[in-house]
């Protein structure tokens, strides 16, 4: 009874994990350059005390998908897309280089460029990029590319401030964070060198590539096959009850 006691707990206990990565998939259906979490499971041998005669399931995150999410207008002089692949480069909470997708930037009141999570947005320097305010006007360029008009001087006055640090790793060698951010699986204190193949869009905003119907469907999947170990783990119960029965018979 207890092998089938432990397969049908360590099962239950695996689906609740898998449903909260597709929940939390669902849940970022409409955040700006969310790239879905994939989900998976492997058997395990377990080890311990005497021989190892267990085996049970173990859900995992084996990577993200990393395909491109529909891309909108917004027409915001702030709001930028990436075109295919690559990547924007920010500085984490630690001051460590990462990258992200989510291309709704905002200046604070320091003038630091920053996206909406509040994470400064890195320049060609490998340093957070300032605005010199006031201003009247920002433009971002197709390759990142920062012009803006100082307050007070006229329309043909633009200057050149940065560039947007636009990078292109291979994605394999890529993690998520857990601050959303994407990170080199390997310690790389120095960062990535500037790819010129990358490409903006200005005035747009990249969505989520997350599947609501595919995580959905794959939630339900999970809750049928949890309910299912469930009952399976009643009906030991119950055998063993039985089992216990008949020896008081004896």
């Amino acid at each position: 009874m207890d092998r089938a006691l432990f397969l049908a707990m360590s099962g239950a206990k695996q689906d609740m994990y898998g449903m909260q990565l597709h929940a939390n998939n669902l849940a970022n259906v409409s955040t700006t350059g969310f790239r879905a979490d994939l989900e998976q499971a492997r058997m395990m041998q377990a080890y311990g005390e005497g021989l190892p005669t267990r085996v049970f399931t173990m859900t995992e995150r084996p990577g993200n998908d990393f395909s491109q999410g529909s891309v909108k207008s917004t027409g915001r002089e702030l709001d930028v897309a990436i075109e295919g692949e690559g990547w924007l480069a920010v500085q984490d909470s630690t001051g460590k280089e990462a990258y992200t997708r989510a291309g709704h930037l905002k200046i604070d009141e320091a003038g630091m460029l920053q996206n909406s999570n509040g994470q400064l947005i890195l320049g060609e320097g490998d340093t957070p990029i300032q605005i010199p305010l006031p201003i009247n006007k920002i433009e971002i360029k197709k390759n990142g590319m920062i012009h803006v008009l100082p307050q007070g001087a006229p329309p043909e006055a633009m200057i050149q401030i940065d560039r947007i640090k636009l990078v292109k790793p291979d994605n394999k060698s890529l993690f998520k964070d857990v601050d959303g951010l994407f990170k080199f699986s390997a310690p790389n204190p120095i960062g990535l060198e500037p790819d010129a193949t990358v490409t903006l869009l200005s005035g747009f905003l990249e969505g989520s590539n997350v599947n609501a119907v595919g995580e959905m469907t794959s939630m339900i999947d999970l809750q049928r096959h949890f309910e299912m170990q469930v009952k399976l783990m009643k009906t030991a119960e119950e055998m063993d009850k039985a089992s216990a029965s008949l020896m008081r018979i004896g």
